[in-house]
């Protein structure tokens, strides 16, 4: 009797891929680096398509995490996930400062630097929300995706042409 060895590799189509973290300084140059880690690790996971939204997503939730939420010496835990059968990614951005974020109620088309973050969040991700944690909070979203061939299928996801988000009511 033979026995045929599958020649995949144990993490790639045989089990989802593992969770990957990587904590950050209170310090500006940690949300490109943030981004860099994510894209990274879909690059590793085979994502190909909605890696520019992700990307996006973790700037975001880094940045707000960053001005609105890390205590003067510390920082914030970026924690990625697999969800789902494979097909969807869990970004989780883990902080020990106070508050609640929510969605700005004000006209966004209003002339001022910053507050669209969450509203980016919330209309690229499938979904998102905050839980508490002592101290602090996890801000998170998921987002499905595609797993394809690897480092080669990701440069194919793109924002589409001309996003256009929905007007406050």
């Amino acid at each position: 009797m033979t026995t045929e060895r599958d020649p995949r590799h144990v993490n790639e189509e045989t089990q989802p891929p593992s969770p990957r973290e990587r904590l950050y300084r209170r310090e500006r140059r940690s949300v490109p680096a943030a981004r860099a880690f994510a894209r990274e690790t879909l690059v590793a996971w085979g994502v190909c398509e909605r890696v520019d939204d992700v990307e996006l997503c973790v700037s975001e939730l880094a940045t707000n995490a960053l001005v609105h939420g890390v205590p003067s010496g510390r920082g914030f835990l970026l924690r990625l996930l697999p969800y789902g059968d494979g097909d969807g990614v869990r970004v989780e951005v883990h902080d020990s400062g106070d508050g609640v974020p929510a969605v700005p109620q004000a006209d966004v088309r209003e002339p001022r630097e910053g507050g669209r973050g969450l509203l980016l969040v919330s209309e690229l991700a499938d979904k998102w929300g905050v839980e508490e944690r002592a101290p602090g909070k996890i801000v998170w979203c998921e987002l499905g995706v595609a797993r394809g061939a690897g480092e080669a299928a990701v440069g194919v996801a793109r924002f589409p042409a001309g996003i256009v988000l929905p007007r406050p009511e």
